[in-house]
């Protein structure tokens, strides 16, 4: 039986509503965008319309783990309370620890909170959202008195000009982006800027591109502010009555323009035009992510850009405003309900003597904690040096994702009892586990989760759990329950967390806090499974929720008015140097997310970008002797890395750009984490995983291929691999230093695994070119190839991996395979750009070609490139330009 439930994207901050046919019985999903949903009206981004791909069982944690053996769930919940009991009898509260994950839903969140913080006495409670938002969270607290995301998604379309600031939305949050796409097309007088040291793929509606220098924005906003001042642009009514100290902020922003485009590498002219446009533009958004956030002075950055804003009076009125783009599904709630080690539950936080006690007295919990804890990387610093005994990390893959993660790896060696809940059951990090509890996964979570507007949306269930799989609430609650704190953690069902976690927003609550629910704190079983997509607060005042704040001018800090917070832009902690001489940055892409356990699941995901890889300028190229397509090591004075080698002119001089994404699953050598330097920002305490010192040089091994299977191989022995699911195929990119002894018992050994059937061999070998390749039949169907040669000027895949669909190959496939080339008549698609569609770039140049288009709307009505989640528009512009 078919059923069709509403739900939420589990990917970025966007929080994408999605509609969903499950069928229960052939545990398959349909999915589709939610038309009704106000965060996407039905789009979705190339992962989310691969969600229902995602879904299989393979691979997932199914039944608790207690040091390497199977067990029940009393065995591992005892196991969990007991080990935290006595360390906490022991050491100390400070003694454990809890890392959590944006992935968390809000009632999971909670219930984790509650324990570490009310009931253990530690502050050790903090998660993955410290790695992207806590900058804008700790600039807002500065500015406002309360973490407040100002404006909605809405001032979009009403907006006059939309800056871009250290986000590359088009790939990181491509629904709204193309919402903006969308208004920008509605409204060509709208001013686009991009604010980036990368011409991202975000560029291809821009107006104009800032690529300034990395970790410079806070000088481009203080010469903002300076130049708003200069021009009489200033909103003195607004800043007299509703502010305090802007003659502070603006005495540390005494700098022109001249100056600005000196330190920012920047020409003077285009920094004047940005100027002039704000300053004329009444309605301005700016936007900004990671690259603002991820810095050492993230939090003056987050300030510079809220300074300007106030200066104007452009917040909390439609079509203007800093918005801060979350980075994760539930980073939002995360915040709500204290997830990070600074905070409480409800905004309230360890700063504020009263909110410890109002949060003790509502929990019951006479041994809150006092103090904040350790924040995420100072957390596992402390797991380290032997300080934290016991950690329990709930959905997230730190061993890859945090900074120094080499460093990190050691530590949870070293540490006396690790706990891991998560879906997947090896990753880099339950690899460390001494005790594995299986989560239940994205369609089988109930819940709740806040995205980047204030929104709450539902996440419902679609299947039933997997396994023995359980909802994080209720592992958290059942260990409390077997620590002695089973009276205040008595919850039975999501919808009695959330009425709890509502009731506390409101309690004392005189509207002196910005996160108030209370009209949901008698919210009934049925009401909450019908729950529609809400914007906080919701309470007495605004029983359907408020889209805008501080459009009255009232804020949350002691005297009711905003705060300009003065800004001296400081450098990156860690520079460049002769030993290191360039600079690192990282970032997401267009297909993956976070460290890969979902969505290189989904085949049609793994093909735009297939390996780890390293951008660079041609100029940085050729001073390291790097050729296109070629492998490099990249080094820090942390770790190293291999990637494949991209030329472009999108990066600046001296900067490298490698992605976020790659693991000990899917490469030998790809974990990015393991080079990124743990300096945090001082106040946020966020990482620059911007900005590393760091060199590059060609990786030349003795050889390089391919392997094409339509079986899952074990390929670990060459120095250098990555595995690429497909579509009915798993394709291996491979390169060692030593050659082996013979080349077909090499061959043999990797693909035919001890199998008792006997295949049929293709093959050719050139020795002296250092060429071989072969072809594994059983009966007609072929089974796989594999490509080696000296260089790494091999085949494309596209073709070949075609052949996998084939129940059989007719003659001259057969004939032509080891050539890798199609036969003459046969089309090869190319290199994927259209993921949501399946389109290949050779597809689109034929058709370019042979039809005459001449736009991209063109080639969408075509071929259906570019017309959902329009993320590859630009690729397809820059095909037409080539023509």
């Amino acid at each position: 039986m078919t059923k069709t439930i509403q739900t939420t994207c589990p990917y970025c901050g966007v929080g994408c509503g999605i509609s969903v046919k499950a069928d229960e019985a052939q545990h398959h999903l349909k999915v589709s965008g939610d038309t009704a949903h106000p965060a996407n009206f039905g789009r979705l981004c190339s992962k989310g319309s691969a969600l229902g791909e995602t879904i299989e069982l393979k691979g997932r944690l199914l039944q608790p783990k207690v040091y390497g053996r199977e067990t029940n769930w009393a065995e591992a919940l005892d196991l969990v309370a007991d080990s935290f009991t006595s360390t906490l009898k022991k050491y100390g509260p400070d003694a454990v620890a809890i890392y959590g994950s944006g992935q968390l839903l809000t009632e999971d969140y909670y219930v984790a909170n509650k324990l570490m913080k009310g009931f253990i006495g530690s502050g050790n409670m903090d998660t993955n959202s410290r790695l992207c938002m806590s900058s804008s969270v700790a600039g807002h607290k500065r500015a406002f008195g309360s973490d407040t995301v100002p404006g909605c998604y809405a001032d979009f379309e009403q907006a006059e000009m939309i800056v871009l600031i250290g986000s590359n939305a088009a790939w990181c949050h491509p629904v709204s982006f193309q919402r903006i796409r969308a208004a920008k097309e509605a409204n060509p007088s709208l001013k686009i800027v991009v604010i980036d040291p990368r011409r991202t793929v975000s560029c291809d509606i821009a107006d104009l591109h800032l690529p300034l220098a990395s970790g410079s924005d806070a000088v481009l906003f203080n010469g903002l502010l300076h130049f708003l001042s200069e021009k009489n642009a200033l909103d003195s009514a607004y800043i007299l009555a509703h502010t305090e100290g802007f003659e502070a902020a603006l005495s540390t922003a005494n700098i022109d323009s001249e100056q600005v485009a000196a330190l920012c590498g920047l020409n003077k002219d285009d920094v004047q035009r940005f100027y002039q446009w704000f300053a004329s533009h009444d309605k301005v958004v700016s936007l900004y992510s990671q690259g603002i956030n991820q810095s050492s002075s993230g939090t003056d950055k987050v300030n510079a850009i809220i300074n300007c804003h106030l200066a104007t009076g452009r917040i909390g009125k439609p079509g203007m405003g800093p918005f801060s783009l979350t980075g994760q599904p539930n980073a939002m709630g995360g915040r709500e309900v204290g997830g990070l080690s600074h905070q409480l539950a409800a905004h309230m936080d360890f700063s504020n003597a009263d909110d410890i006690d109002r949060v003790a007295r509502f929990w019951g919990a006479q041994n809150i904690a006092q103090k904040p804890g350790y924040p995420a990387v100072e957390l596992f610093d402390a797991i380290y040096d032997g300080k934290i005994k016991a950690v329990w990390i709930m959905g997230t893959n730190p061993v890859v994702s945090l900074p120094n993660a080499d460093k990190v790896k050691h530590a949870l060696q070293r540490c006396e009892f690790v706990v891991v809940s998560d879906c997947i059951e090896n990753t880099d990090t339950t690899a460390l586990a001494h005790v594995l509890l299986p989560a239940q996964g994205w369609s089988e979570k109930d819940g709740t989760v806040t995205n980047s507007e204030r929104r709450i949306s539902r996440q419902r269930a679609l299947f039933q759990p997997a396994g023995s799989a359980k909802p994080d609430w209720w592992i958290i609650t059942q260990v409390a329950r077997r620590m002695g704190f089973e009276q205040a953690f008595h919850y039975q069902s999501p919808v009695e967390i959330f009425r709890e976690h509502a009731a506390l927003s409101g309690f004392e609550n005189d509207g002196t806090r910005d996160f108030d629910l209370s009209a949901f704190a008698d919210i009934t079983q049925q009401d909450y499974e019908q729950l529609q997509p809400t914007q906080w607060p919701v309470n007495q005042a605004y029983p359907q929720g408020r889209a805008r704040l501080f459009d009255d001018g009232r804020f949350f800090t002691q005297s009711g008015k905003a705060q300009f917070i003065a800004v001296t832009p400081r450098p990156p902690v860690n520079r460049p140097d002769q030993d290191y001489p360039l600079i690192l940055n990282t970032g997401r892409l267009r297909d993956q997310w976070h460290t890969m356990t979902r969505t290189a699941i989904a085949a049609k995901l793994n093909q735009h970008k297939p390996e780890p890889f390293v951008e660079l300028h041609p100029l940085d190229a050729q001073s390291y002797g790097l050729v296109a397509n070629s492998l490099a090591m990249i080094e820090s004075r942390l770790g190293s890395m291999l990637a494949r080698v991209q030329i472009t002119d999108s990066q600046l001089p001296g900067n490298l750009f490698v992605p976020m994404h790659w693991t000990g699953q899917y490469a030998s050598r790809g974990r990015m984490g393991a080079l990124v330097n743990p300096i945090v920002d001082p106040i946020s305490k966020q990482p620059e995983s911007k900005h590393t010192p760091a060199r590059i040089k060609a990786y030349q091994p003795s050889w390089q291929g391919f392997i094409l299977s339509c079986r899952e191989l074990t390929i670990n022995e060459p120095e250098y691999w990555v595995k690429i699911k497909g579509e009915h195929f798993y394709r291996y990119e491979v390169a060692g230093l030593s050659l082996p002894d013979n080349w077909q018992d090499w061959a043999k050994k990797s693909l035919c695994d001890n199998e008792s059937a006997t295949p049929q061999w293709q093959e050719y070998q050139d020795p002296g070119l250092g060429n071989y390749r072969a072809a594994r039949f059983m009966g007609n169907r072929l089974e796989s190839v594999v490509f080696i040669a000296k260089e790494s000027m091999l085949p494309e895949r596209n073709w070949l991996s075609g052949l996998f669909t084939k129940a059989e190959l007719d003659k001259a496939e057969r004939m032509a395979l080891l050539t890798g080339r199609p036969p003459v008549g046969i089309a090869d698609v190319g290199i994927l750009v259209c993921a949501c569609f399946n389109v290949g770039e050779k597809t689109i140049q034929a058709a370019i070609r042979e039809k005459g288009l001449k736009t991209h709307q063109e080639v969408g009505l075509c071929l259906k490139a570019g017309t959902n989640c329009g993320s590859c528009v630009p690729e397809i512009k820059a095909l037409l330009y080539k023509g």
